[in-house]
């Protein structure tokens, strides 16, 4: 197919309610040359009886170091509907890219070799891509309807894993990482070369861009049963995912996460041809308040350390404000290249710096107040409380520093 930037898909139901289009069904393995054959002849059976419009499949040999590029051979040299491409690096999400930007069909799909989706789901996998109604569809096993066997561990880390995604990024979809994944293929184009991981994370960094630039993301519940011969590293997967999921919010509140000629869908009422879709908005924000949190929480713990160490030697209000002026100065950096990513780099340094010193001469007095005001109170109260008051007090005063530093000093 050939693809134009902006266009919709060439897909089309016939008044009979038959689809016309093609799909590409991708099969990434790794050392698989046991579990392939049985695999590829389950698959083949099923989309032959099964599967209404013109299909292929398509082995994605990952540097297998067995036999699985021969097994592969022979499965494609056995059903003329099945292809192989043989890569030199390892990784799932390079085997998906390779496949489907090299892909004719009109919707690329993939899934695991170990067939631990139900095979029914597969049509209603693709079928909204099919007409056009979405751009992105994926295999829930979290999603109501779905009907999962699997052990308790892998439960835990999958609910924590889609857990921290919702939260870090406020996503709608509800699982980022089922082997059971469809995408139109003009989409795919145009989304997949800003995909960056080329491993595990890359499912998860696909949807993130997707829904952050308004694509349309459906999903089908899915019969799911465990694959007990699972070699993923679990560690090193949840480590990389981390590192995943810092980065792609770092990308959004930059802006570079923005992806231009994307396809789109007819919209609901008529605009005007020259009219720019407004992109949605609030990740930016979001990102800088999980940030702020982060840096605040740190520069919170510290100033109070600092302060206990201090004050052994230095009278409360002298022992605060050292304290506060160090930590001030590297909680400020900090944000500057964090949260607010550079934001106010090019106003004039003097007045930057005029506004930064008026923000800590404002948290400084209420921080201070604040043990002033113990003082007057409970007299003698001891240094224990007077940390407490001061943590309490410097968390108030974090949430009025964030207003002030967005909305003024790096506005």
């Amino acid at each position: 197919m050939t693809v134009t930037e902006g266009s919709a898909p060439a897909i089309t139901a016939t008044p009979e309610g038959l689809y016309t289009g093609s799909v590409e069904i991708v099969v990434p393995v790794y050392n698989e040359e046991r579990a392939l054959p049985g695999c590829i002849r389950a698959l083949h059976g099923y989309l032959t009886a099964h599967f209404p419009v013109p299909w292929r499949i398509t082995v994605v040999n990952n540097a297998s170091t067995d036999d699985t590029a021969e097994v592969a051979a022979d499965l494609a040299r056995a059903y003329k509907d099945v292809g192989v491409l043989n890569l030199e690096r390892k990784g799932r999400g390079l085997a998906l890219k390779e496949a489907w930007l090299r892909s004719e069909s009109d919707v690329v799909a993939y899934m695991d070799v170990d067939l631990s989706t139900g095979l029914d789901a597969l049509f209603p996998l693709v079928a909204p891509l099919l007409t056009g109604h979405s751009d992105v569809a994926i295999g829930s096993r979290l999603a109501p309807g779905a009907r999962v066997v699997r052990g308790a561990k892998r439960e835990i880390v999958s609910r924590c894993y889609n857990t921290l995604i919702k939260l870090s990024h406020g996503t709608k979809f509800s699982d980022a990482q089922c082997g059971f994944k469809a995408v139109r293929a003009d989409v795919a184009q145009a989304l997949l070369p800003h995909v960056h991981d080329d491993a595990w994370f890359f499912d998860t960094e696909l949807l993130l861009l997707a829904e952050h630039n308004g694509l349309r993301i459906h999903e089908v519940p899915v019969d799911w049963l465990e694959d007990v011969d699972s070699r993923v590293d679990v560690v090193g997967t949840a480590r990389d995912d981390l590192k995943g999921l810092y980065r792609v919010a770092r990308a959004k509140a930059d802006h570079s996460a923005r992806i231009t000629g994307l396809p789109r869908r007819p919209d609901v009422a008529p605009i005007h041809p020259d009219a720019v879709l407004a992109p949605p908005t609030g990740d930016s924000t979001r990102w800088q308040l999980l940030s702020f949190a982060a840096i605040g929480l740190v520069s919170t713990a510290l100033t109070a350390g600092l302060y206990a160490l201090l004050r052994g030697s230095m009278a409360p209000l002298t022992a605060n404000l050292v304290a506060l002026t160090v930590m001030t100065l590297l909680n400020t950096e900090a944000n500057r290249r964090l949260t607010f990513l550079g934001s106010g780099a090019s106003a004039a340094t003097a007045r930057v710096h005029a506004q930064g010193l008026v923000v800590f001469g404002l948290y400084y007095a209420f921080t201070s107040g604040a043990l002033l005001l113990l003082d007057a109170l409970a007299p003698g109260a001891g240094r224990m409380v007077e940390v407490a008051v001061l943590i309490t007090a410097s968390a108030v005063g974090t949430l009025g520093r964030f207003v002030v530093l967005r909305h003024w000093v790096f506005k």
